[in-house]
């Protein structure tokens, strides 16, 4: 047996091997010491001192859990046939390898988010790169070609859990997301043309043409085709499930980087743990995992074509005027379950009783979707047009209704969790099924009445029939009555206190009662294995009602958040204005009481594209930043938007650097991150980019910042001419506008009280000159003595730039240490040369004078 497993063992390398042994999953040597750690269990050894450690069989779902979600790769290598039949060792082979990106565990992953595992080709060369990313769980197959700016922005949208590169190339820096695990193939594994015919192949097409895939995603096929032939030797069953691959243009999406998708928190916390602070949270009103998931993409993945965004726009307006159809809607969806996981499990042959249900009572709420979808797709919008987009779901939305009649007229009504617990299959729909019921049922009501009868023939009023799995039905006699035991009693076990029997009667009715046991439970399976792959055929069928589904929830639950939080349909276009009136930030606004947020309005425009806010500490700059920014991603995602009204010409790119933060792993002081966070908005903004800045220079010296944010924001107006909002402290910047044509001075407003101060978080033209940084600083608990103190020094400093009183003393310096850039200490020789009058000096003493030099240089030396 060890054999065989150090055979495995070198096929699966790096790889944790669960070896089936009876009941157990062994893993020996390393293995068994790594999973001992992880898991923390007993780790035991051989007689022959092999480490060795083990989990049950019934529990190693828990435990596999465990170390995928530590990041290891687990190969099951367990016995393919039955140890009753086998002569010798148990054939045993590996059936599928699980890692942190191959999960078709049902509950192993939340059901709102995907779980992506990543290929990519082309890795740090000239040409674009390939990227493919497939969700082994719902079956989405995604292909995209990068430049080399895009690749990073990709991979932390995405936020693989593996991904698949080729042998020696190392990705870029995914900044704080955590790190994937990583998979090297060989190179030939990547070619572009191999992969075209495999796919092609796969799907049953002539060529990949109609999927609008052509010879510029050569990369990304190659990247697919080596994560396609990856799945495939972790997954030996196939992938069947596995959806036509889509081709995303980044041409066509707003490029969010890491930076700005982290600074306004839109699908994470900045605070690790933190809840109900995100976008998604906050405006995720879906009722089903497939809109949850479909809802986060649009998030991370906003859309730049207007007439795109108005398609989805339509659809949400729909949704907010009919109320009583929009309820209709989210009622009918409530009901329906996970259909792309469930439908893949299926496919994949691992769906069990219990998920065939869920997906039949999912099926049967679908006439229910499609007629409150029928009402709303006939509602006139104020423009006099009907929703495009919901009238395009409504006629693609399949109600399987053949799936539906199957699995209703097959499954009982409350499948078990399991087929082994029986009573799977529903009475009356297969007469083999019901004749051999009939007769287990027939032989239990004998067996039944048996023991009655047996005590009226033998007299013996405490006889009973029993049953073991080991010994079958039997009668018991105890010791007691054993001289009224008739001649055709066969003793079958001796017990302390009784003897148990059987009669060629019983042996007849045991033999009809569990031969008709083990040919129910073969029968229910084969019955049942038809309808897993029903529901296997018709996988794409179900995928693409699934996609229905998910956007109807996504429309429906941006419509219920629109009329609770208030929020108005944008105008979208191709200008470059953009105009917020009365605009909210929509987390914060939903985490204090509606009335005591304060809105404010911005515009930009040809005329005024850079804005620059100062105003003190605490009185909503960088809220005021963010809300733009959440505003603009709302709009362009498809979303109503929290202002009194708002016109949004489409951005290009949205860059926000807000905050500050180190990397220190990376030897990266908070200076030194936050440029080069400014450094990537610099060199990849474009004149239809919007840019929100707050505090840059703030980590160095004063002047060192000043001339920073002064030079950054030059760049911005005269070079890039984006929109440009830049929240400062610098009061000096307020000098800008009289340099730069299109930049204007804004203040966020306070009210000033004797030695308090009233934050009116209200953005206001002009500029202003204080920080009231100390106010800040006593509203946060500073000790009174400190805040006078600081009052003084403030005082002090703002009237003689000094705090000591006085001129600066002369610093005392080293003669044996040069200074970096002052002028050195005059030699005094040379002052002496200096101070010589040349023209008074006769020859003679001009001679004398030489030679007294040259003297005291060489005692010099």
């Amino acid at each position: 047996m060890l054999k065989h497993w150090r055979e495995v063992k070198a096929q699966h390398p790096h790889t944790i091997l669960f070896y089936r042994v009876g009941d157990f999953f062994e893993m020996f040597h390393e293995d068994a010491e790594l999973a001992s750690r992880v898991l923390e269990i007993t780790l035991t050894s051989r007689g022959d001192g092999v480490p060795l450690a083990g989990v049950p069989v019934k529990a190693a779902a828990d435990y596999l859990r465990q170390l995928v979600a530590a990041g290891h790769r687990v190969a099951i290598c367990d016995q393919v046939e039955d140890p009753r039949a086998a002569r010798g060792l148990v054939r045993r082979e590996v059936v599928e390898t699980v890692t942190p990106g191959a999960l078709l565990e049902e509950g192993w992953i939340p059901g709102g988010k995907n779980n992506w595992i990543a290929s990519v080709a082309g890795v740090g060369e000239q040409h674009p790169a390939g990227l493919a990313a497939i969700d082994l769980s719902t079956g989405e197959f995604v292909l995209e070609t990068l430049d080399g700016t895009e690749l990073g922005e990709a991979l932390s949208r995405l936020d693989p859990a593996e991904v698949v590169v080729q042998s020696g190339v190392k990705l870029p820096c995914s900044g704080d997301l955590a790190d994937p695990l990583l998979t090297s193939r060989e190179e030939w594994e990547f070619d572009a043309e191999l992969a075209r015919e495999e796919l092609a192949r796969r799907f049953g097409l002539a060529s990949l043409d109609g999927l609008g895939i052509d010879r510029r995603d050569n990369p990304a096929l190659g990247a697919a085709g080596a994560l396609v032939r990856y799945l495939g030797e972790l997954q030996p069953g196939g992938l069947p499930h596995l959806a036509r691959p889509s081709v995303r243009r980044s041409s066509g999406f707003l490029w969010l980087d890491e930076m700005t998708r982290r600074n306004l928190e839109l699908v994470e916390p900045l605070r690790v743990g933190a809840r109900g602070c995100t976008l998604l949270e906050t405006i995720d009103a879906t009722v089903t995992p497939m809109g949850g998931r479909l809802l986060r993409q649009w998030v991370l993945s906003p859309l730049r074509d207007p007439a795109t965004i108005r398609h989805r726009l339509d659809a949400v307006e729909v949704a907010v005027q009919d109320g009583r159809g929009r309820g209709r809607l989210r009622e009918a969806l409530d009901g329906v379950r996970d259909l792309e996981r469930l439908a893949g499990r299926a496919a994949a042959g691992r769906a069990m009783p219990r998920e065939l249900g869920t997906l039949r009572d999912s099926f049967q709420r679908l006439p229910d979707v499609a007629g409150a979808l029928s009402s709303m797709a006939a509602v006139v919008l104020p423009k006099g047009n009907h929703a495009a987009a919901l009238q395009e779901a409504a006629d693609e939305l399949d109600l399987l209704t053949d799936l539906t009649e199957e699995l209703t007229a097959a499954l009982e009504d409350r499948p078990p969790p399991v087929l082994a617990d029986g009573q799977v299959i529903r009475s009356g729909f297969d007469r083999e099924l019901d004749e051999l019921r009939s007769l287990r049922e027939g032989g239990r009501q004998y067996i039944a009445a048996l023991q009655q009868k047996e005590r009226q023939r033998t007299g013996i009023p405490s006889l009973k029939v029993g049953f073991n799995k080991v010994f079958g039905y039997y009668l018991e006699v105890t010791h007691t009555h054993t001289g009224r035991v008739p001649s055709d009693y066969e003793r079958r076990q001796t017990l302390a206190s009784a003897e148990r029997y059987v009669t060629p009667e019983l042996k007849e009715y045991e033999a009809k009662v569990l031969g008709a046991e083990e040919r129910i439970a073969v029968r229910e399976a084969e019955l049942f294995g038809a309808l897993r792959a029903s529901v296997g055929h018709a996988i794409e069928r179900i995928q693409r009602t699934a996609r229905v589904l998910a956007r109807l929830d996504v429309w429906a639950g941006l419509a219920e958040w629109a009329v609770r939080g208030r929020c108005v349909r944008p105008e979208v276009g191709d200008g470059y204005d953009l105009i917020l009136r009365e605009s909210r930030h929509p987390v914060i606004e939903r985490m204090m009481a509606r009335e005591a947020f304060i809105p404010n309005d911005a515009q930009f425009s040809e005329a005024e594209r850079v804005i620059l806010v100062t105003g003190p500490n605490m009185a909503g700059k960088s809220t005021i930043l963010r809300q733009i920014g959440l505003c603009v991603v709302l709009a362009q995602m498809g979303a109503f938007v929290p202002a009194a009204n708002a016109s949004i010409g489409v951005v290009d790119r949205l860059f926000t650097r807000v905050g500050a933060s180190d990397n220190l792993v990376q030897g990266q002081s908070t200076f030194m991150v936050e440029m080069s966070e400014t450094s990537a908005i610099l060199h990849n903004a474009s004149a239809r980019s919007l840019v929100l800045l707050d505090e840059i220079g703030r980590g160095t010296s004063t002047y060192d910042g000043v001339a920073i944010a002064w030079a950054v924001t030059e760049h911005l107006h005269d070079r890039v001419g984006c929109k440009t909002m830049f929240a400062t402290h610098y009061h000096e910047l307020m000098q800008l506008p009289e340099r730069l044509q299109h930049a204007r001075n804004y203040n966020v407003a306070v009210r000033e009280t004797g030695d308090t101060v009233v934050f009116l978080h209200r953005l206001e033209p002009g500029g202003t000159d204080r920080s009231y940084g100390i106010h800040v600083a006593q509203l946060a608990g500073l000790p009174e003595r400190v805040v006078r103190r600081a009052r003084d020094v403030l005082e002090t400093l703002e009237g003689e730039h000094r705090v000591v009183p006085g001129p600066p003393p002369p610093r005392a310096r080293d003669p044996g240490q040069l200074g970096l850039f002052s002028e050195p200490a005059p030699h005094p020789m040379l002052e002496e040369l200096r101070s010589l009058d040349v023209d008074t000096l006769t020859p003679l003493q001009a001679l004398n004078r030489l030679a007294d030099l040259k003297r005291r240089a060489e005692d010099r030396r």
